[in-house]
């Protein structure tokens, strides 16, 4: 994480160069929205907009701000976009931004999620995503190689994540494994907190008015499964789901893999691992965050109310993580109880990963041509080469090889 400016200059590095209104970064994020592929890699083309082309924000605070959405649940790339606009636009900013560089990944993966509706058993399409399932092992694999890369650093890193695997092997719950290596992260990874004595809370009328946002989203949120509740209880069963994967994705997109599968292939059935995996492959051709993913869930499983109800939930909490841990950027940076939980989770996540790269390895019926098509996968992506293309290219050789 990167370290913050002493405290008498932090107030200037918060505040905007040039506001915005919520058109102007409804408008500007829209366009970036539409070429957002890269899941992560996203934030660095919003820094360019923010930073230098739009001098919405500082560098200080733009990075500040990226640390942030990096140690909190939820897609980073969103949440990035989120915290743009709400410090050049205030809360509604915040709000236009992030509506603005989701909604085009939102449409594209409605239509998509209708075209595999008619014809995801055509005989090229089939050929199709029987080779992409191969390429989402790779891409998994690839992303747990990546997590584990940063995450796991000695034994005690070894150990949470080999338990997290194992325990995912067995069929157990990972809201129950990230939430115990957030508890023994506290033990394993002890040290003296970072004192700041120049360190001040947000003034109270400041704060006052940054809780707006997060205090209605929450009213908002509340009454929309009150009513769903009351009148469709799938609606309500994928709601509540979907706002409860995104609340334990610490890591970004990827870290919701995990909790999907289990949640929606092994604990409901509402659809097997295999149409599960062709959802990944689709989220990987759309711009936007992995979790995209959660919007062919709910066509799947309720038409067009069912992907506008996954996708707002999936949204929701990484929108009001970002609104209401904003105003204690400091103090939640500078928390050592706060960095040895969440190093124990990022760990948890590199275990978790790799067990669901062997089961999906384990639904999949293994050929020569296949064999060689993921480990082309694999290898291009440790070289670099863009997701989208691996995707791409891999889906067309399908049809002709497979």
């Amino acid at each position: 994480m990167s370290q913050l400016l002493p405290s008498n200059q932090q107030p200037q590095s918060l505040e905007p160069r040039n506001a915005a209104s919520g058109v102007q970064l409804f408008a500007a994020f829209l366009r970036l929205g539409l070429t957002a592929f890269g899941g992560p890699a996203m934030v660095a083309y919003i820094r360019e907009l923010a930073v230098t082309k739009k001098q919405w924000l500082s560098e200080e605070s733009f990075r500040d701000g990226a640390s942030l959405c990096q140690s909190i649940p939820g897609a980073t790339a969103m949440q990035t976009a989120a915290y743009v606009g709400l410090r050049a636009g205030g809360p509604l900013g915040a709000l236009a931004s992030f509506v603005g560089f989701g909604l085009p990944a939102f449409l594209l993966m409605v239509g998509l999620s209708v075209v595999y509706q008619a014809a995801h058993e055509l005989g090229p399409v089939i050929s199709a995503f029987r080779g992409l399932q191969v390429i989402v092992i790779a891409i998994i694999a690839n992303a747990a190689l990546t997590f584990g890369r940063s995450s796991v650093k000695n034994w005690r890193d070894v150990l949470l994540a080999t338990g997290a695997a194992v325990f995912l092997g067995l069929r157990g719950s990972p809201i129950l494994a990230i939430a115990a290596a957030a508890a023994l992260g506290l033990i394993l990874y002890r040290g003296r907190p970072e004192q700041d004595p120049e360190t001040r809370p947000p003034q109270r009328e400041r704060l006052w008015r940054q809780m707006l946002m997060p205090a209605i989203l929450a009213l908002v949120i509340a009454s929309g499964l009150g009513v769903l509740l009351l009148t469709d209880r799938k609606l309500f069963d994928l709601s509540a789901l979907m706002l409860k994967i995104d609340l334990f994705a610490f890591g970004g997109g990827f870290a919701s893999v995990p909790l999907m599968l289990h949640e929606v292939v092994e604990v409901r059935q509402w659809m097997d691992s295999k149409t599960f995996m062709d959802a990944i492959a689709l989220g990987q051709v759309t711009p936007g965050p992995i979790v995209i993913t959660a919007t062919f869930v709910g066509y799947q499983i309720a038409g067009l109310l069912g992907a506008v109800a996954g996708t707002i939930s999936i949204f929701a909490p990484s929108f009001f993580m970002v609104t209401v841990t904003a105003p204690y950027l400091d103090r939640l940076k500078d928390s050592v109880l706060f960095r040895g939980a969440l190093r124990g989770v990022l760990a948890s996540f590199v275990g978790l990963l790799f067990a669901v790269a062997v089961r999906f390895g384990l639904d999949v019926s293994w050929t020569v041509p296949s064999i060689l098509m993921a480990a082309a996968a694999f290898v291009a992506l440790r070289l670099k080469v863009d997701i989208l293309w691996v995707v791409l290219v891999g889906g067309a050789m399908s049809v002709l090889i497979l």
